[in-house]
């Protein structure tokens, strides 16, 4: 069956039909080799890492039950514009379940639920009695303890306000309406979500949250041209490189798990359709006839928020080797420790790490940026509301929520440690009681890293189909749903010889 390719996600770039295909060539790849940029690392070196070492260690890790339940709230109002757009297919919905479901519930998880006010403390029943020390009197130990209501209550936004300031996206696994979700049973995939609707999420990052030296020359083309980043400063460059890398991964895994036929043939067909990679797909996105010579840029910012993802890892390795991760399994815990354990060492052999300190130096100016910086972010997360597709949600959720832990880690004051050591950057562990990480943020992180290691991974396999020129599948067309994709050609469709300036959205 021959489809009719349309964008399909919010999460996606939303891409138009062309009257022809890309060329049947290496030319997403030709660029991706060599210095990576804004770091001393390059993609060949993040390349054997990744697949060699990290990937197949990341994939077990997310497979653990720690990893598997993310608490997210997916009935959020989109808090920027009116929009009741909802995606009707079947593809676009989650399976739910319930807190008893989730192992180790509730033991572990006393960080998802509500906290002690930080007023409670100084509440009479709170107070420990003195009265039995034969030493203690009454009359020359005597401190006031009382704080009226309105005192605690602004002590408790104090707090509160505190805390905010340390976040770089919003958290609402404590929300009312916040559910558990079982991610191996709800994938990352094409869903047809597709429209206005969907146009407008990542053109609302781009043009209204991202930091723009200047617009594009072209229209309705959101992005900074690579050849203009130079004309940004450093901070700018990472947050514009870090959003359109984790893009460029969101991509990837739609053209690698698409919908190449609703139904399939025979018995033994699987009852949700046929799933697998669509390399035309893939070049519409990346191949640079297809947008402006900038898809293999793009490909190169998935490695590079790689990079500062796998850099908060090993900055918050001690923290992350000493936390519970509690299941109520003692068997399955330790495991998970030890793989945690196992995949940080890995990752502190790496040689060139991203340098965060580089970063926000030079007084209050530099001050001004990061909290510019934080409160972009900050939108972007909340920008996830708007989706209006289950699955799109809780995925863009979930990811975006990884990278803004990765840069609470790199950039919040919380994590700042002069004693630590210089080579790795490792922060020793403090007490238990100074959660510096909710369950739901660690939870994120990891799943935000390995969705990036498996596009790495997946841009291997797109590589290999491109170069051996065969159809994937056992003879379906590797042009899924490309005009005249049936047309006898030897394998490969003409090239386009002008015509159109491609058009990235409608």
């Amino acid at each position: 069956m021959i489809f009719t390719l349309a964008i399909v996600q919010a999460v996606g770039y939303d891409t138009e039909l062309f009257e022809t295909p890309p060329c049947d060539s290496n030319a997403c790849f030709d660029e991706l080799h060599g210095a990576l940029g804004d770091c001393s690392c390059n993609v060949d070196t993040i390349d054997y890492f990744n697949n060699v070492k990290i990937f197949p260690r990341i994939q077990s890790l997310v497979s653990k039950d720690y990893f598997r339940f993310y608490k997210v709230n997916l009935k959020k109002d989109c808090p920027f514009w009116a929009d009741d757009s909802r995606c009707a297919m079947k593809y676009c919905h989650i399976k739910t379940c319930s807190k008893e479901s989730v192992p180790g519930y509730p033991n572990g998880y006393e960080n998802e639920e509500e906290q002690e006010a930080p007023a409670v403390k100084y509440l009479k029943e709170a107070q420990s009695a003195c009265s039995n020390d034969e030493d203690h009197d009454p009359d020359l130990g005597y401190l006031n303890m009382t704080i009226s209501a309105a005192s605690q209550y602004e002590i408790a936004k104090w707090n509160a306000y505190d805390s905010a300031l340390e976040n770089f996206c919003e958290c609402d696994d404590r929300d009312a309406e916040a559910e558990y979700v079982d991610l191996s049973l709800n994938p990352e995939r094409y869903t047809g979500y597709k429209g206005p609707s969907a146009h407008r999420i990542w053109r609302s990052i781009y043009q209204e949250n991202c930091f723009r030296p200047k617009l594009n020359p072209y229209e309705s083309f959101p992005y900074v041209l690579s050849s203009d980043l130079s004309n940004m400063c450093l901070e700018k460059r990472v947050f514009y490189r870090a959003v359109s890398g984790l893009h460029s991964s969101i991509n990837i895994h739609l053209c690698s798990h698409y919908l190449l036929s609703e139904k399939g043939v025979g018995f033994a067909a699987p009852p949700d359709g046929e799933w697998g990679p669509n390399l035309a797909e893939f070049q519409r996105r990346f191949d640079p006839s297809q947008t402006h010579g900038e898809g293999p840029n793009w490909l190169k910012n998935l490695y590079f928020v790689y990079l500062l993802e796998m850099r908060a890892l090993a900055k918050a390795g001690p923290y992350l080797e000493n936390e519970e991760y509690f299941t109520g399994n003692p068997t399955e815990d330790e495991e998970t420790r030890d793989a945690i354990s196992n995949m940080l060492s890995v990752i502190y052999t790496f040689p060139d790490h991203f340098n965060e300190s580089s970063m926000f130096n030079g007084g209050s100016q530099a001050a001004k940026l990061k909290n510019e910086f934080r409160e972009h972010f900050l939108n972007i997360s909340r920008i996830m509301d708007c989706v209006g597709c289950d699955k799109c949600k809780l995925w863009g959720k979930l990811q975006t929520q990884g990278l803004g832990t990765a840069l609470k880690i790199l950039f919040s004051s919380q994590w700042d440690n002069l004693e630590g050591d210089p080579e790795q950057g490792k922060l020793p562990v403090r007490h238990k009681e100074n959660k510096r990480l909710q369950r739901t943020e660690i939870v994120a992180l990891f799943n935000a890293f390995a969705r990036l290691s498996n596009s790495i991974r997946q841009l291997e396999n797109f590589r290999i189909m491109l170069s051996a020129n065969k159809e994937p599948d056992g003879g379906r067309s590797m042009y899924v749903g490309a005009p005249n994709a049936n047309r006898k050609t030897g394998g490969k469709e003409p090239c386009s010889s002008g015509g159109d300036k491609p058009r990235i959205w409608s």
